[in-house]
C-alpha cells in the first residue's frame, strides 16, 4: 500500500533521523515539518508549521489528505530544562501542539501514530527506577508530564477510529542533530573543540560518580518507529527501546575521547552549561579556523549543554542509582536491531564530523 508518512519535528534528534530513514525507502512520500528547514530533506517535502497555531494547523488539512503514518517527534523545552519538566505551562504546550496538528491528520488514509515518550514516565527524573522499568508499571497518576496528556489524548480520539497507534520509550538519545534540547553529541563535540584550543591532549571526563544507564542510537530508532507501524504486534502498545546494552559515562569516556581525538583524561568536574555555553567568541573562532557551518552555541548546541550536565550526574559525588528499562517486551513483539554503545557514540561523532559541524578528530 502507498504509505505517506508526516515527520512533526523533523529537525529534532529524533524527527532527523526519522527523516533519514524514510527517506531512504523506496515508495514513501516524506512530508517534514519543523519551523526551521532541515540541512537535508532526503527527497521529502518541507513545510513550515509552528504547532502552537492551532489555525495554521487545521489551514494545512488539505495537505496532509494522503497521510498514512504521523510520527511525532515534536516538543517544546524551554530554558530550564530539567525544571520545566513537570511546569505546567511545558506539559499544557505540548499537549496543545499535538491537538493542533492532529486536527488536521486525523483523516481518511491514517493508518498509524507513533509518539515518543521515555524513562520520565517511569519517575527517573525524580526518584529512583525500579529496576528494570516495564511498561506495565509507568507513574502517570503519581507525577505530571505531557506524555499523560499526550497519551489519554490519542487513546480517546482512537474510540472507534481505523488507525492505530504505537507508543515508544527511548532512554538516552545519541545522534546527529544541531539545536536540540537533548542531545550530548554537540555539547561535547564542543567541549572538546574548546579544550583543543587551549592546546590540552588529553580530554577530562567532566561529568560526576557513574550510574549504570543505557542508550539509543537514534537511527535505530528510526527503524524502530518504521517497525511499528507496519507491524501488527506494535498495534496500540507501548515499548521501551535500547540499544541492547548498558554503560557508565567514565568507562565509555575513553571511547568518546578517541573519536573526538584525544586520549582520555582524569575526572575533572565541569560544569558545561555554566562554563562552555557563554563562549560564544571562542567558539566563532573554532568556527572559522575549521570552516564549520554549526552556527551559534546557541544555534547549534540548544540546551543540551543543560542536558549532558544532567545526564553525566554533574555534581554527584557517588554513583546514582541505575536507570535501567526491560525490552523484553519489544523483542518478544519482533524488534530485536541492537548495537554497541560504544560504536554508537562513535558513529554519531564520525558523522557530525563529516557535515562540518564538528572539528575533525
Amino acid at each position: 500500500m502507498k504509505k505517506t508518512v508526516l515527520i512533526a519535528g523533523a529537525t529534532g534528534l529524533v524527527g532527523y533521523a526519522a527523516l533519514k530513514h524514510f527517506g531512504s525507502q523506496p515508495g514513501c512520500d516524506v512530508i517534514a515539518l519543523s519551523r526551521r528547514k532541515p540541512d537535508a530533506l532526503f527527497g521529502a517535502r518541507w513545510l513550515a508549521l509552528d504547532l502552537t497555531d492551532a489555525a495554521a494547523c487545521r489551514a494545512m488539512a488539505p495537505v496532509f489528505a494522503g497521510v498514512t503514518h504521523l510520527v511525532y517527534a515534536a516538543l517544546h523545552e524551554r530554558p530550564g530544562l530539567v525544571a520545566g519538566w513537570r511546569e505546567d505551562a511545558q506539559i499544557r504546550t505540548n499537549e496543545a501542539m499535538l491537538a493542533n496538528l492532529f486536527d488536521a491528520v486525523e483523516q481518511p488514509a491514517l493508518r498509524h501514530v507513533t509518539l515518543l515518550q521515555g524513562t520520565k514516565a517511569y519517575g527517573v527524573h525524580v526518584r529512583p527506577l525500579a529496576v528494570p522499568a516495564r511498561e506495565n508499571r509507568s507513574e502517570m497518576h503519581e507525577q505530571p508530564n505531557f506524555y499523560w496528556n499526550q497519551e489519554r489524548f490519542i487513546r480517546g480520539r482512537q474510540t472507534g477510529a481505523a488507525w492505530c497507534w504505537s507508543i515508544l520509550r527511548p532512554v538516552l538519545i545519541v545522534g546527529c542533530s544541531v539545536g536540540s534540547a537533548m542531545n550530548v553529541i554537540p555539547a561535547l563535540g564542543v567541549y572538546a573543540a574548546m579544550m583543543r584550543r587551549a592546546g590540552l591532549r588529553t580530554l577530562d571526563y567532566p561529568g560526576g560518580a557513574g550510574r549504570v544507564a543505557q542508550a539509543i542510537d537514534a537511527d535505530v530508532l528510526a527503524r524502530c518507529i518504521a517497525w511499528s507501524g507496519e507491524s501488527a504486534t506494535a498495534r496500540n502498545e507501548i515499548f521501551n527501546v535500547t540499544n541492547g546494552d548498558v554503560f557508565v559515562w567514565p568507562n565509555v569516556w575513553p571511547a568518546i575521547a578517541d573519536a573526538l581525538g584525544f586520549a582520555a583524561g582524569d575526572p575533572v568536574p565541569l560544569a558545561l552549561d555554566r562554563e562552555i555555553r557563554p563562549q560564544e567568541p571562542a567558539w566563532a573562532e573554532i568556527r572559522r579556523q575549521y570552516g564549520l557551518v554549526s552556527g551559534t552555541l546557541k544555534d547549534f548546541v540548544g540546551l543540551s549543554f543543560e542536558y549532558a550536565d544532567y545526564t553525566m550526574g554533574h555534581g554527584r559525588t557517588e554513583p546514582g542509582p541505575p536507570a535501567l528499562v526491560s525490552t523484553i517486551k519489544l523483542m518478544q513483539a519482533g524488534f530485536t536491531e541492537v548495537i554497541d554503545t560504544e560504536a554508537m557514540f562513535r558513529k554519531a561523532f564520525a558523522e557530525m564530523q563529516a557535515k562540518k559541524l564538528l572539528p575533525p578528530p
